[in-house]
């Protein structure tokens, strides 16, 4: 599978966002989904995942209350709705997939990465 990330951009702390992220192939409900983000000089983290379904979803505690993953699997997309931007956001966001339906957060194999999307927030 293919990904690719996009909806990022430069917003004002306090600001809101939406990234995607489509997905190519026939078999994009298979995938568990997720976001990572890379801010610079530091490791790539864990933002977000969720379920095949979409019925489950888990997130790191530093955006819990304010990020939302979603996705549409009629679509082949998954979504990060950013809100309340801070700048230790600002980050490249990517999305990644692991061929599974199974759901064991916090763990997350990727076997598949998309292409970024910066994010900046300015103060």
């Amino acid at each position: 599978v293919q990904l690719q990330a996009y909806g990022g951009g430069l917003v004002q702390a306090g600001g809101s966002l939406r990234l995607s992220c489509a997905a190519s192939g026939r078999t994009f409900s298979s995938y568990t989904m997720g976001w990572f983000r890379q801010a610079p000089g530091k490791d790539r983290e864990f933002v977000a995942a969720i379920s095949w379904n979409g019925r489950s979803t888990y997130y790191a505690d530093s955006v819990k209350g304010r990020f939302t993953i979603s996705r549409v699997n009629a679509k082949n997309t998954v979504y990060l709705q950013v809100n309340n931007l801070k700048p230790e956001d600002t980050a490249i966001y990517y999305c990644a997939a692991e061929r599974t339906t199974d759901w064991h957060p916090p763990r997350f194999l990727s076997d598949y990465w998309g292409r970024g999307t910066q994010v900046t927030v300015s103060s």
